[in-house]
């Protein structure tokens, strides 16, 4: 059950953290939706207009505030930063964000110690690393939106070619949210049965596993190409992890974390599926893997590792 009196903090006013909010307020998670951002005016406008949806939602306080207003938060969305532009790759906005990463979380930390701090903006498994140090919270409260949206995406391609409504497949994105993401091809499965035994049942072809994990992988610069960024899909699965949190709800998402000891892989970032629930990212599910898919999973961490020390926090 939601707990009364819930206050959740947007540090950063983008197309993100609007979209997140409104799809916080429109899922009644919140009493309190504090908006923060270095342009205060921003973080008003969206408040304001937001806020003239009264009549149409539950009960909510909506207002912009200052890192002040932070205090006695439950949850905590980062958002702020650089947007990822066309042809600009996630990892490309790294020096960008970890600076307003290192100027704003000790501020928010100062005022809110004990809040869940869920970060999103990119490359999300490097600021969530970078959060985690500059912090020094504990990894269940530090963690980040991962491949949440890409294990969506995942579904909805999968839900299109075989036709099943995408709440009803089990498949996995995991490692970076980003050109190394892995698809869980080995422990994909519709009605229990794995897509190999699942799609001859419908008169199908096998699945192009390259071809459907290709677009997976660049959904993200197809819809930046066309409209110049992401927002709508993303803010969703924001609302969705917070949910877990929020209900105590212990789901299996496969957001950011620390990961130190599975698959060979030590102090790094990236997705696996976790359980969420009120403590946060409270258990990470060690999950079997074919060969190919650990492999993959250990090249995604090297590929972090880099971006971690090219940050200079390795």
């Amino acid at each position: 059950m939601q707990r009364s009196g819930v206050k959740i903090t947007i540090v950063g006013t983008g197309m993100v953290g609007a979209s997140t909010a409104f799809a916080i307020m429109a899922g009644g998670l919140a009493s309190d939706l504090v908006l923060v951002d270095i342009d205060h005016k921003k973080a008003e406008g969206e408040a304001m207009d937001l806020g003239d949806a009264a009549a149409f939602i539950k009960p909510l306080n909506i207002y912009a505030g200052t890192y002040e207003d932070v205090k006695d938060s439950q949850i905590v969305i980062f958002t702020a930063g650089a947007n990822q532009k066309p042809g600009e790759t996630r990892l490309d906005l790294l020096h960008k964000n970890v600076a307003i990463l290192k100027d704003s979380m000790p501020r928010l930390v100062k005022h809110c110690p004990d809040a869940v701090y869920l970060m999103v903006s990119n490359p999300v498994d490097v600021l969530t690393y970078v959060a985690l140090k500059i912090t020094g919270l504990p990894a269940n409260r530090v963690f980040g939106s991962g491949t949440v949206l890409d294990t969506s995406r995942f579904k909805d391609e999968l839900s299109s070619y075989c036709g099943v409504d995408p709440r009803n497949i089990h498949a996995y994105i995991i490692g970076e949210h980003g050109d190394s993401e892995v698809a869980l091809w080995s422990t994909a499965s519709i009605a229990g049965m794995g897509l190999s035994q699942f799609t001859p049942l419908l008169g199908l072809a096998p699945v192009d596993r390259q071809e459907i994990a290709r677009r997976v992988r660049t959904a993200a610069y197809e819809i930046i190409q066309r409209k110049g960024a992401t927002y709508y899909a993303i803010a969703l699965s924001i609302k969705r992890i917070c949910e877990a949190i929020l209900r105590d709800e212990n789901s299996i998402l496969t957001v950011s974390g620390l990961i130190n000891g599975l698959y060979g892989i030590n102090d790094v970032c990236l997705s696996l599926p976790c359980i969420v629930n009120g403590n946060g990212r409270d258990k990470v599910l060690t999950v079997p893997l074919s060969v190919e898919e650990e492999e993959g999973l250990r090249n995604s961490a090297q590929v972090l590792k880099q971006a971690v020390r090219q940050a200079g926090f390795q």
